[in-house]
């Protein structure tokens, strides 16, 4: 159990830092590992709010099935999320879900209050992670890195981020496929924007 809550940029990305395909497929990842011997199950029961970005989202509704497939539900969230887009999207059923659009700040108080002591979970995709690293928002990332490389595709995280802003606190095997890397953000430390 935490005592402070925390924005988390949670994902996984390719060996070459690629969270999905340029078409927003993430087909490459299903065959590295299954979600619950990860850290999920015990990462989403602090979680108490969720930004996702239109790309995220409308892979959401398009894998709908998919999803109810192995969650047993169309939108496996119980928690509030937030949408970030700047078009209109179709809600899926049964999601407590609000659309917003701009800075990430306005939207970040709104997630705190809803979230309360639990955390911020910055599903998808990088750049939405970035915007909240760039107001100063982002606390910590989770990156669960894949033993595949798909060469182009979206980015992990297109910030210029150098050290000493990213603390390494964890390292952690995940069965064959995967590794998990565990960055505190130190607000303190050097940036520069790419």
């Amino acid at each position: 159990m935490h005592t402070t809550m925390k924005t988390q940029y949670f994902t996984a990305t390719s060996l070459d830092s690629f969270i999905a395909t340029e078409n927003d497929s993430l087909d490459w990842l299903f065959p590295l590992g299954d979600l619950n011997d990860s850290s999920y199950p015990e990462f989403i029961s602090d979680v108490g709010a969720l930004a996702m970005g239109s790309a995220t989202y409308e892979w959401m509704i398009r894998n709908a099935q998919k999803v109810a497939t192995e969650t047993g539900f169309a939108w496996p969230y119980t928690q509030p999320a937030w949408i970030f887009s700047n078009r209109k999207l179709t809600i899926i059923e049964g999601a407590n879900i609000r659309f917003v659009n701009g800075d990430v700040r306005h939207a970040h108080a709104q997630m705190r209050a809803a979230a309360g002591t639990k955390n911020i979970w910055i599903v998808g995709g990088g750049d939405l992670a970035g915007q909240f690293y760039d107001a100063g928002l982002l606390d910590e990332l989770i990156v669960q890195v894949g033993s595949a490389t798909l060469s182009k595709g979206k980015p992990l995280f297109p910030r210029r981020v150098l050290s000493p802003v990213l603390r390494l606190v964890s390292v952690h095997q995940m069965g064959a496929g995967m590794a998990e890397l565990r960055y505190e953000v130190h607000k303190g430390g050097v940036s520069g924007s790419a």
